[in-house]
């Protein structure tokens, strides 16, 4: 008898240890930052577009960020940010709270800076120019596409994320920021010294010219996808189209992209059918965006690209020559075949996450490959106010194309 109350006993001992062992602190409340790194483990589990999470069980990822001591908000953000770089993947970020309200800024205003748009150059680790904003400090100094920024006032940008890069150039008006600059046509490292500024983000200028024939040519310079961008491409066309233009030139250069659906909506504005964009998720699902309306115009369109043309005006060039609705005049494109979304955090922060990749209507997959123009037409550096006059290769050759009756027929 006494041996059996002494299993029967031992047998209740025994449950217990496994329920205690099994309910371990992570199954009891978490704490404020360990809530914090759990929602953005879980938005990244949900949406993120490689389900293998580069090859890792991410569910261990997340263990190991709780387990981990957490003192204060900046140890949190420094678990989720080595959270999010085990995937490999430097669009996909943490954005603290005045990181993420200057980058929602950025897509709908204005910002304080010196206008440069990044990434992040792989092979070297540092952070690379993808394009300097028209008029901005970065643009007057004659900062290129292609440009690497090796220094932020003497710290290395090696290690840093885009958004500490960003962070570093970003500053109050009228102040100083000096960077260490390679440049990419020579390879001739120096200091670049730039004022910040106020830098208004009005994405379009343009300009009618007649060209020696006697024709009416609209040309479109568009600088980013921000919320505006659409409406001003259509106010745009709809008065060249009542100036009696006879053909269009839309300049794409330098261009870093922004907002997906801005893109979407400027080539539904050229294309009066036919897929636009294909997006893939994670589980291989095609989804696809088409053109629903009447193009505001079927005149002939050429359109320029060359490094900086990067993610959203890759979308809206690639669904432009795939649809064989223009033709693509100057170099080839940056290459950025991913699409990011953002998601708000607890605290004000947020996450940008890869959520899909892209491929243009005739299911080119150009990431990391970039577009082909038809045209290819390399550009010495020339002064802003040179663009789209006659010491501008590609656009004098995006003319030469309008001009020919035989590439007229057939861009449409």
């Amino acid at each position: 008898m006494a041996t059996r109350v002494f299993r029967v006993g031992l047998l209740l001992v025994l449950q217990f240890t496994l329920a205690c062992c099994w309910w371990t602190p992570e199954a009891l409340a978490l704490s404020e930052e360990q809530q914090l790194i759990s929602q953005a483990w879980r938005i990244v589990n949900y949406s993120y577009v490689d389900e293998s999470f580069n090859h890792q069980n991410w569910w261990f990822v997340r263990q190991k960020a709780l387990k981990h001591p957490l003192k204060n908000r900046e140890e949190t953000y420094g678990q989720i940010q080595e959270m999010l770089a085990s995937l490999d993947d430097p669009f996909t970020r943490l954005l603290k709270p005045d990181q993420y309200r200057s980058l929602q800024v950025n897509t709908s205003g204005e910002l304080t800076g010196v206008g440069l748009q990044i990434a992040l150059d792989e092979e070297t680790g540092t952070v690379a120019v993808i394009a300097p904003i028209d008029g901005s400090p970065g643009q007057k100094a004659g900062l290129l596409p292609g440009d690497r920024i090796l220094e932020i006032e003497g710290i290395s940008t090696v290690g840093l994320t885009l958004d500490e890069a960003a962070a570093r150039m970003r500053g109050p008006i009228g102040s100083t920021v000096t960077l260490t600059i390679r440049r990419a046509e020579t390879q001739a490292v120096e200091e670049v010294p730039l004022v910040r500024e106020l830098i208004a983000l009005n994405p379009v200028n343009s300009k009618l010219q007649t060209t020696p024939d006697g024709r009416s040519v609209g040309y479109i310079r568009l600088s980013q996808f921000n919320a505006n961008a659409a409406t001003e491409i259509a106010q745009t066309v709809q008065e060249f189209e009542e100036q009696g233009a006879d053909a269009y030139i839309l300049d794409l250069r330098s261009n870093p992209g922004g907002l997906l659906q801005a893109g979407i909506e400027i080539a539904r504005l050229w294309l009066d059918g036919g897929t636009i964009v294909y997006t893939v998720n994670r589980q291989g699902i095609v989804g696809s965006f088409e053109a629903i309306d009447e193009a505001l115009t079927d005149d002939p369109l050429v359109v320029l690209v060359d490094r900086g043309t990067a993610s959203a005006s890759e979308i809206l060039a690639g669904a432009l020559q795939d649809n064989g609705r223009a033709l693509l005049v100057g170099e080839k494109t940056f290459g950025k075949g991913l699409i990011q979304s953002l998601f708000d955090l607890a605290d004000g922060s947020g996450l940008a996450v890869t959520v899909a990749k892209y491929e243009t209507p005739n299911h080119r997959d150009i990431h990391k490959l970039g577009i082909i123009p038809d045209k290819e037409v390399a550009l010495d550096p020339i002064s802003r106010d040179r663009l789209a006059t006659e010491f501008d290769r590609q656009y004098q050759a995006a003319l030469d194309l309008l001009i020919d009756p035989k590439v007229v027929a057939g861009v449409h």
